[in-house]
């Protein structure tokens, strides 16, 4: 069998990083909303966590913000006048969408596309469907971006297709990967596709009472169908909706799987039983299950610490670790359990690594949040575009990069201040020649 990878590409936190609490049903980015953000902080911190996967023997790859602030949005919205004059204007108007416009949240790289590998679709090539993002305005104009730099990454047309988005309609909303978990015995096998959803049009009642249920069934079963998937091994699971309102906004702050590892809480799912027996068919061997109950810690619990935000990784000795966020430790209930876990010989999660993400979780974000899980063979990773493809050089070359252009703070009545917009694209058009991504943002075409 040919020697494939697992290659984790995180978003790179943006200069615009701030807190505006745009994300309704997420805890933590309401909570926080109005603080001041460090975003030069925040992607050091982005960049140290790919940098510790990368020394553990991990391949990682950098996926680049968007241009931010977006000039052209605010003008699609009527907003006239020079670039001050807009954000003055729209500051008076609104001040939400001059956040929106403004929002670094395509640092969450699992929200930017689903991906199946070869060994999952009918012509054996690599598919990649941009989220459309279209639950919440501030996301919804990302994926024109997201396509255009997914195109430009993975180009090669003999083993990668990139898929437009689906339509920006309510029916087919999308998120992207934090509702999409693949299971298999070794990366390079078939594996099985578990697609998470929040409401489905035929389900009447499906949905959550309180918060938004972003994920539809319809949007997963567009992207089986696009994705040349066998149906026989896919398989479609409910979230439940006490966990969505509880602020499990993505199916990822629930649980989290790797090769045949199931790590999830009890409260995750509508029907957690019969999925666990529907996942394990069509694998050929039962799942290794890692549930936490309502005994071991609270749904409130799972979302405060981000336990299930976690990364679940194959080490090149093919033990497994897991990448958690400090707030994991720092939860006594939480932390006790990881202990459990990590001692537990039953299942190969034997290490855990706690890293410092915290300008991304006072957002919302966790590590798993932070990165878009691409399986590749060998011959597909050499068509990938080499300069996103994180090495030593490329670290230092970025946490300079880093130092030099980002800002130390933002506070909310800095998004008015058209010196900041100026900087912050300027930075990005450095980024893409360090990158080597020419013409990748608007502003340079």
């Amino acid at each position: 069998m040919m020697t494939t990878h697992e290659v984790n590409f995180d978003g790179l936190i943006g200069p615009t990083h701030n807190y505006a609490g745009l994300s309704v049903g997420n805890v933590a980015s309401a909570t926080n909303a109005g603080l001041v953000s460090s975003p030069k902080a925040a992607a050091l911190q982005g960049l140290g966590k790919m940098k510790t996967l990368m020394d553990l023997g991990l391949m990682q790859g950098v996926l680049p913000p968007q241009q931010r602030p977006d000039f052209a949005m605010l003008r699609r919205l009527g907003f006239t006048g020079s670039d001050a004059e807009l954000l003055d204007k729209t500051h008076d108007a609104d001040p939400t969408i001059l956040a929106a416009v403004w929002s670094a949240s395509s640092m969450w790289a699992a929200n930017a596309a689903t991906v199946s590998p070869s060994a999952d679709t009918d012509d054996n090539k690599v598919h990649l469907t941009p989220a459309n993002l279209v639950s919440n305005f501030h996301r919804s104009f990302e994926h024109p971006t997201t396509t255009d730099a997914l195109r430009m990454i993975f180009r090669d047309p003999r083993h990668f297709v990139v898929h437009d988005p689906l339509p920006d309609q309510s029916r087919f909303a999308d998120e992207g990967a934090a509702n999409h978990v693949r299971f298999c015995n070794t990366h390079g096998e078939p594996g099985v596709e578990l697609f998470v959803y929040g409401v489905d049009a035929h389900e009447p009642g499906s949905g959550a009472r309180k918060f938004p249920s972003r994920q539809t069934r319809a949007a997963s079963e567009s992207i089986v169908r696009s994705h040349g998937l066998d149906p026989e091994r896919v398989v479609f699971a409910r979230q439940h909706p006490d966990a969505i309102d509880a602020g499990v906004f993505h199916n990822d702050v629930i649980s989290t799987g790797n090769g045949r590892v199931f790590l999830y809480h009890e409260q995750a799912f509508a029907a957690s039983r019969s999925l666990m027996t529907d996942l394990a068919g069509p694998l050929g061997q039962e799942l290794i299950c890692i549930e936490a109950t309502q005994s071991d810690f609270s749904l409130e619990d799972a979302v405060t610490s981000y336990l299930f935000n976690s990364q679940i990784v194959t080490l090149p000795d093919s033990s497994m670790a897991l990448i958690a966020p400090l707030e994991s430790r720092e939860n006594r209930r939480v932390g006790a359990f990881i202990e459990r876990m990590i001692a537990d010989a039953s299942n190969p999660v034997n290490a855990v690594h706690y890293l410092d993400v915290r300008e991304s979780m006072r957002n919302g974000g966790g590590p798993a949040c932070l990165r878009l899980r691409v399986v590749l063979t060998e011959k597909e990773r050499r068509a990938v575009h080499t300069g996103v493809l994180l090495n030593d050089e490329l670290h230092t070359l970025l946490c300079e990069w880093v130092e030099r252009t980002y800002p130390e703070q933002i506070a909310p009545d800095q998004l008015r201040d058209p010196s900041l917009a100026r900087s912050c694209i300027d930075a990005l058009d450095e980024l893409t020649r360090i990158l080597d991504l020419p013409g990748l943002y608007p502003f340079q075409r």
